[in-house]
């Protein structure tokens, strides 16, 4: 028997979500507002429904507190999933409830809203930074493709000793003011060798031998390097 899904929002990232569930298994309907996004998932030949998802009696239309198993909350804006979610919920105290944050912040409110689990693409995105960077060959092939053409660049940078960075926090930096620099996240020593993702996250208090992702143009990565081993 096919699970039954309901994908609200069509865009880049459910796009990319749903493609990978198996159309044999699933049987999936995407929902959405905008005629134009409807036009588009139809010509990927996704199941749609125009559907206005904060009326209750609307998700009971399609099938929400009946036969539906999961639905993805991919809508454009955090607030617009948080409804929904408390809507479903309340509807269906067993819905699986899977759904995206733009913020950080966001993520509490929904689990407070009774989602099942939450998706932070940002988190997701550090993590593979990281994990790219620590393949030269990737490097290689970033610098001189998508981000070498714009003269954008990914560096891990060391903290070195006596660095003015040691014993500060990560709240601190203000690259993007100070250097026109995006921290991507950061490696903390004291806590172990995973990548942590922290915008938005909690203070991180930098030391000797930690190290920092940041992105931005190499010449803003350089001086970069040279002030932090300032002393």
């Amino acid at each position: 028997m096919k699970n039954k899904i309901v994908v609200f929002g069509y865009n880049h990232l459910s796009f990319n979500a749903i493609s990978r569930l198996d159309q044999q298994q699933q049987e999936i309907v995407v929902v959405e507002t905008d005629s134009t996004l409807i036009a588009l998932a139809e010509e990927k030949g996704f199941n749609t429904k125009a559907l206005d998802f904060r009326s209750d009696e609307n998700l009971k239309s399609i099938g929400i507190g009946q036969d539906i198993d999961i639905i993805f909350c991919f809508l454009p804006n955090d607030s617009e999933n948080v409804f929904l979610t408390l809507s479903a919920r309340a509807i269906d105290t067993k819905l699986e409830i899977i759904a995206v944050v733009e913020s950080p912040q966001a993520s509490e409110k929904l689990i407070a809203a009774g989602a099942n689990k939450i998706i932070n693409p940002y988190q997701i995105c550090g993590q593979k930074i990281y994990e790219l960077i620590k393949k030269p060959c990737m490097t290689h092939i970033m610098d001189h493709t998508v981000f070498g053409r714009h003269d954008l660049h990914i560096a891990e940078i060391i903290i070195p000793e006596d660095s003015p960075l040691d014993n500060t926090y990560s709240s601190e930096l203000m690259l993007n003011e100070k250097q026109n620099l995006v921290i991507l996240g950061i490696v903390d020593k004291e806590l172990g060798d995973d990548f942590l993702f922290i915008l938005g996250e909690k203070d991180h208090k930098l030391d000797t031998g930690d190290i920092i992702v940041v992105l931005g143009p190499s010449r803003e990565i350089n001086a970069f390097k040279k002030d932090i081993s300032h002393v």
